[in-house]
């Protein structure tokens, strides 16, 4: 009798359950609660997928951001004059470097390869890939209207995030939440 009522509950928990996520009010991401120093990342309510677009490396090859597939990537898009970017070029080289498991890419809006790539450098990020959006595709189709702007992209190929505005991404919780995320 006891199997019975145990199999009954673990019955109508998985009903409820099914329920509560298809109204949408249990996430796909439940449970991966950014930190508080993260709260500028919010959750897409339905993920989308990513735009179909690419960018620039600092040799003038074209990269496509469907390339990334099958990885967690965690787009960046600066500009060396957008000083919040330029502050948090370091913490997102720091998150690249302790997360082995998530694509770090910092796209700059529109400006030349070679200055890209001294910049990042001589900002404590040269660590980071040399990549520019130089049609500005890459900008509108995230829908992004500012920078910085950080979108996390799920393997499949996703939008499953976005953060408008500067994050330190290179603390200890962050990187743990990343590590967290990505399974490594």
């Amino acid at each position: 009798m006891t199997k019975k009522i145990i199999i009954s509950l673990a019955v109508i928990a998985a009903v409820a359950l099914g329920v509560l996520y298809g109204k949408g009010l249990l996430s796909v991401h439940q449970g991966l609660t950014p930190p508080a120093s993260l709260s500028v990342l919010a959750f897409e309510k339905q993920p989308k997928p990513a735009p179909a677009v690419s960018f620039l490396d600092k040799t003038g090859t074209r990269h496509a951001l469907e390339a990334f597939r099958g990885h967690y990537v965690l787009l960046n898009l600066w500009a060396t004059w957008c000083g919040p970017c330029v502050n948090e070029l370091p913490s997102l080289a720091r998150l690249a470097r302790f997360t082995p498991g998530l694509t770090v890419l910092a796209v700059d809006w529109r400006e030349k390869p070679e200055a890209v790539d001294a910049f990042l450098k001589s900002h404590n990020a040269g660590t980071l890939p040399t990549l520019v959006d130089d049609t500005g595709a890459v900008m509108r189709g995230v829908g992004a209207f500012g920078l910085p702007m950080t979108v996390l992209i799920d393997p499949k190929g996703n939008i499953i995030a976005k953060a408008a505005g500067p994050a330190d991404w290179g603390t200890p919780e962050v990187v743990a939440y990343f590590k967290r995320v990505t399974g490594t």
